[in-house]
């Protein structure tokens, strides 16, 4: 069956040949508009797909409702012919139009040709993916748009071999019969990010077709530098499908051969649609006529005579030869196909353009109204008009020119009150709001199902309530998450059939199958785009990576694709994935990571969950799984065979996120931390308490949020004093959580004593438990920080020790 399918001959009819050509002319002058308004200062900078209008109108053609693109920032003329885009979109995204009404993609969040099918509705809610063409959320990082395309493509074989997501995919598949069509530029096919996706494609074997459009240049080096052979299907000829075993189809074509072109993606397409092999589409020859982007000319590094190449072998120009050569049409009739075309691309950015302006004009006009009063109303009538003279001046102004002139009244009229002064506070703080909608808004959920409405249940004990292992409450947990749930799954190093290296997954394989709990290689950037991909497409993966100091590999992944997600869509896409991992303290310099502060940098968008014990944990995980934001769970790595009680209610327990616990209460000093450092903080505090010294202990329980009610202000206005310690570097988590409680809550109101910071070392732990005594806070540094406190309030009382 399958070489049937693949051996159909296609059959061309004017109608489409003419459409499929006006559609290239239309993207190719869109193009040069785009170089344009940028030089005319109109837009700040500018990216194009000329030269890439055949070949993607060929993968376009290959595409069914349902199916997704995974690109970057050329695929113009795909996102157009599929309908998911108009030309007048497309210039508004060029001029940063914050409104969704006309740039539905990003809200004007990204720069041009960044597409995101909007695939929730007003609340928050899953729209039906199978009626659209879904272009995932482009990243301007090169190859970023890879790991999810495998997720993307991976849910597909989820849903076409698990019977039991038949009741809940109604909106995410037909059949698992969806392709991901993932596109990248030659040069970036040198990052580790696609080398790795091509062998998990291969290994996994699913419905993805990844293009390369190769220009022989990455910016301006030539790929000699760049690529193996100078040729990326020659470099992987041996993940080439055979007798030796699966693998993926590797396609060559030329990106000026309409008839080849349309030939090799119905080939791919439909290798990927029946049969769930993936391939590699290798198109050559592809020209660049405006260079790289509008910040830069292609003629200082190319030659004489590949600049002579890219004029003779414009794909649009071989199309026009076929179609004249074929009969499809004479030159009068695509004479009037490109003048049309010209006509409809300035119509459209013209359009664009008006909107945009118009857009900023009512704000503008009633800051300059409230502007001129106020110079009637002060003595300081002159500077006050000048400012709005300058507003009324301005050339092309945008939103922030309106707030700064207004700030600069303001401040001209600081020792006078009048009627306009008072115009102009409530113009500013209106418009406050607005530009957070425009441009602040959207960086979590704000559904229903967001995780920060979801309700407290506390573990509940009685007399019988046993003590086990930790890792017996994550697995008893975890089983009862997959039994209840088809939609969850796990996958990662060593999670199936030894149940983790921890045994918290174990027997649950066995039970629930290879493709409910899954063994992957050690492949972590990959890992991390199986899951965001898969829940882009409506299912709850968990992801394992293993320990958290190996988190650095999908770093790229995590911070540029998912943390960004929903804010660089303005609230289009989500991707509830849940990372798990271990951290905290054990032996060694790779394996006791706590990179607090790399992760609070980098992942805001994502929830980050510190649990101090397995129990809380599985809260967590019960809190995260019925929500829909994205999180990671940091594990204790030193917790799994410490002994716990089984609450009676583990399944219904929810730990709120951003919520910090009173584990012990005290009167003198307030210490607030998380993670394993509650034990040693726990250990210290008993000590204290030997010296007559109550310390109040909180657990944070999440970093990301934060404290939300402000309930480590409320302790510390009953103690006066506040230590801060964890175990990142000094300068990192404990920096984090003082910046927050003294400049936040203002809890600096309410110290008698200096606050302190306790961190670990500036390096990381050698091995043997001496290196993390040595290395990181313990009891007795704890204890050591506590008691200077109260020897400098009551030196009498709490003599110097040392």
């Amino acid at each position: 069956m399958e070489n049937t399918l693949l051996s159909e001959v296609l059959t061309f009819s004017k109608e489409s040949v003419l459409a499929d050509y006006h559609l290239a002319r239309l993207s190719r002058e869109c193009s040069l508009l785009v170089r344009k308004e940028v030089f005319a200062g109109r837009a700040k900078f500018g990216i194009y797909g000329d030269g890439k209008e055949m070949c993607q109108i060929a993968l376009a053609r290959a595409m069914q409702a349902g199916d997704f693109v995974s690109g970057y920032y050329r695929d113009q003329t795909i996102v157009a012919a599929v309908g998911d885009m108009t030309w007048t979109q497309y210039f508004s995204q060029l001029y940063g139009h914050p409104d969704v009404e006309f740039d539905p993609h990003t809200g004007g969040r990204t720069m041009n040709n960044h597409h995101a099918t909007r695939w929730l509705d007003k609340d928050g809610k899953w729209l039906d993916q199978t009626k659209l063409y879904n272009s995932i959320g482009g990243v301007s990082s090169t190859a970023g748009q890879m790991p999810r395309a495998v997720g993307a493509a991976y849910a597909s074989k989820l849903y076409r071999h698990l019977p039991d997501l038949q009741d809940v995919s109604e909106k995410f598949t037909r059949d698992g019969n969806e392709v991901c069509f993932s596109t990248i530029g030659d040069a970036s096919t040198s990052e580790g990010m696609f080398l790795e996706c091509i062998n998990a494609a291969g290994v996994l074997q699913i419905p993805l077709v990844m293009s390369v459009w190769d220009d022989g240049y990455g910016i301006s080096v030539p790929s000699e530098y760049q690529t193996t052979k100078s040729s990326i299907s020659k470099a992987l000829a041996g993940y080439q499908r055979n007798e030796d075993g699966a693998g993926l189809e590797i396609f060559t074509v030329k990106a000026w051969d309409y008839v080849g072109l349309m030939e090799t993606y119905q080939k791919a397409a439909t290798l990927a649609r029946e049969f769930h092999i993936p391939s590699l589409v290798h198109v050559e020859e592809v020209t660049q006529q405006q260079g790289h982007s509008a910040s830069g000319s292609h003629e200082r590094y190319k030659s004489t005579e590949r600049l002579q190449f890219e004029l003779d072998f414009d794909c649009n120009l071989k199309f026009r030869e076929w179609i004249i050569s074929e009969g499809f049409a004479t030159e009068e009739e695509l004479q009037e196909i490109d003048k049309e075309a010209v006509k409809e691309a300035r119509r459209c950015q013209k359009s664009a353009w008006q909107a945009y302006t118009d857009s900023v004009k009512p704000e503008r006009e009633d800051a300059l109204s409230l502007m001129y009063q106020a110079a009637a109303e002060t003595q300081n009538g002159a500077e006050v008009k000048a400012i709005a003279e300058d507003l009324r001046k301005a050339v092309n102004p945008i939103h922030h020119e309106n707030v700064v002139a207004v700030r600069k009244v303001l401040r001209a009229l600081r020792f006078e009150e009048s009627p306009a002064k008072q115009g102009l506070r409530e113009w500013l703080a209106k418009t406050a709001e607005l530009n957070f909608e425009r441009f602040d808004s959207h960086q979590f959920s704000i559904s229903d199902e967001s995780p920060l409405k979801v309700q407290a249940v506390e573990p509940e004990y009685d007399g019988s309530s046993p003590s086990v292992d930790g890792r017996e409450i994550l697995n008893k947990n975890f089983d009862h998450l997959f039994t209840i749930d088809p939609r969850i799954f796990i996958l990662g190093e060593d999670v199936g059939k030894i149940g983790d290296v921890n045994q918290t997954l174990a027997g649950l394989q066995e039970k629930h199958g290879e493709l409910r709990i899954t063994d992957t290689g050690i492949r972590e950037m990959t890992i991390v785009g199986q899951g965001i991909g898969a829940a882009m497409r409506g299912l709850r993966p968990i992801i394992e990576i293993q320990y958290l100091d190996y988190i650095l590999y999908p770093f790229a992944t995590l911070s540029d694709d998912l943390a960004c997600l929903q804010y660089r869509t303005a609230g289009g896409q989500k991707a509830p994935l849940i990372i798990r991992t271990r951290g905290h303290r054990l032996e060694g310099i790779w394996h006791s990571g706590s990179p607090m502060s790399v992760l609070l940098g980098g992942l805001r968008g994502i929830h980050l969950c510190v649990p101090r014990n397995m129990t809380q944990a599985a809260g967590m995980y019960n809190t995260l799984l019925n929500s829909d934001d994205p999180a990671i769970v940091i594990e204790c790595l030193n917790g799994y065979r410490l002994k716990e009680k089984l609450p009676n209610n583990l399944h219904d327990m929810r730990v709120p996120l951003g919520v910090p616990e009173v584990i012990r209460e005290g009167r003198d000093i307030t210490i607030v931390t998380y993670g394993s450092m509650c034990r040693i903080v726990m250990e210290a505090a008993r000590q204290l308490e030997e010296m007559d010294i109550s310390v109040e202990v909180i657990d944070v329980q999440t970093l990301l949020p934060f404290d939300i009610s402000h309930k480590i202000v409320e302790s510390i206005k009953k103690t006066n004093r506040v230590i801060f310690a964890d175990e990142d570097m000094p300068g990192g988590g404990s920096a984090y959580m003082m910046q927050h409680v003294l400049d936040e809550q203002n809890a600096y109101r309410y110290l008698d004593s200096k606050p302190v910071c306790l961190a670990a070392v500036p390096h990381r732990p050698a091995y043997s438990s001496d290196g993390d005594y040595f290395s990181k806070p313990n009891a007795e540094n704890v204890f050591d920080a506590a008691y200077a406190m109260m020897s400098e309030f009551n030196p009498q009382r709490f003599p110097k020790i040392y």
